[in-house]
């Protein structure tokens, strides 16, 4: 009896499906992200101001960059100051400059307000018309979820929001009004 093997693949969800069939059985074998890091190395020396880095497990957008002497133990240390990229909140770090160290690899998205529920979650849709529902209004800054609310009006206006993505966080960042 002849064996069907169907292969189904999708470069862009990142999702494999084999379907292997004889004429009795049908097998599926499927297969998710093969899971793109959430970080890469860096070494410290290699990172720029405004670039990203881990600080305390944090993903942070460094703001400045000391660099001091070599020395007795050879080594020139980075003194990075970096702001946390969801809570704002300021964070430093001092590595070796030739030591690694790890940045977040950070996703920018922009999407559409479809709805926004009670509780500050979000219905969104992107350009291509693909809907995500895990995001909800941003807790930092403070003001920035009212606003969000009194432009969107209830669905009187069309508003954007840019979604940042780092270590398995999602978040709004940035909004703005969408003319016409």
């Amino acid at each position: 009896k002849p064996l069907i093997i169907t292969f189904e693949v999708s470069n862009r969800d990142k999702q494999t499906t084999f379907t292997m069939a004889d004429d009795d059985h049908d097998y599926t074998i499927e297969n998710a992200d093969a899971g793109a890091s959430e970080t890469i190395p860096m070494e410290a020396g290699q990172i720029k101001k405004g670039g990203y880095i881990m600080i305390k497990g944090k993903p942070c957008k460094v703001l400045n960059i000391s660099v001091s002497k070599t020395g007795k133990h050879g080594h020139a240390k980075c003194n990075f100051t970096a702001t946390d990229i969801f809570t704002g909140k300021k964070l430093e770090d001092m590595v070796p400059s030739s030591h690694g160290t790890t940045v977040p690899v950070v996703k920018r998205s922009d999407w559409e307000i479809i709805d926004i529920g009670d509780d500050g979650e979000l219905t969104l849709m992107d350009e291509g018309g693909n809907q995500k529902t895990d995001v909800n209004l941003p807790p930092v800054p403070e003001n920035m979820a009212q606003e969000i609310r009194d432009m969107w009006a209830d669905g009187e206006n069309q508003v954007s929001v840019t979604v940042q993505a780092a270590v398995g966080i999602e978040q709004v960042v940035s909004f703005k009004k969408i003319t016409e």
